[in-house]
């Protein structure tokens, strides 16, 4: 069975750095980009905050999408997002991504269970 697919951007509380992501679990990746899981570019410049996303029926279409718009410059980019999220406001709780959710993962981390 295929799984579904998701692209995301992510940016800082700035709102200066933007991360582009595919994932098959949206809300487990986006708590692990907040709870800083998983060291690299998103750990290095804090982009938490959920400012867009796509959901697609193959997994498959979503990387092509993240390939697409990695391609894309700045400008396009924050066009997408204000025209799917004028407020650039954190989506996150949007998706189920609270408090409680976030401690689900980071406990389930702490013990080894996902990871």
């Amino acid at each position: 069975m295929d799984k579904k697919g998701y692209v995301y951007i992510l940016s800082n509380k700035n709102k200066t750095t933007l991360y582009v992501g595919v994932t098959s679990d949206l809300c487990r990746r986006i708590a692990e980009h907040k709870l800083h899981l998983n060291k690299g570019f998103s750990d290095k410049y804090n982009t938490e905050l959920l400012l867009y996303y796509e959901s697609f029926d193959l997994v498959v279409e979503a990387i092509a999408r993240e390939k697409q718009l990695k391609k894309w410059n700045r400008e396009w980019k924050n066009e997408l997002i204000s025209e799917f999220n004028p407020d650039w406001a954190d989506l996150s709780e949007n998706i189920g991504v609270d408090d409680a959710f976030l401690k689900s993962i980071k406990d389930a981390f702490d013990s080894g269970v996902l990871w």
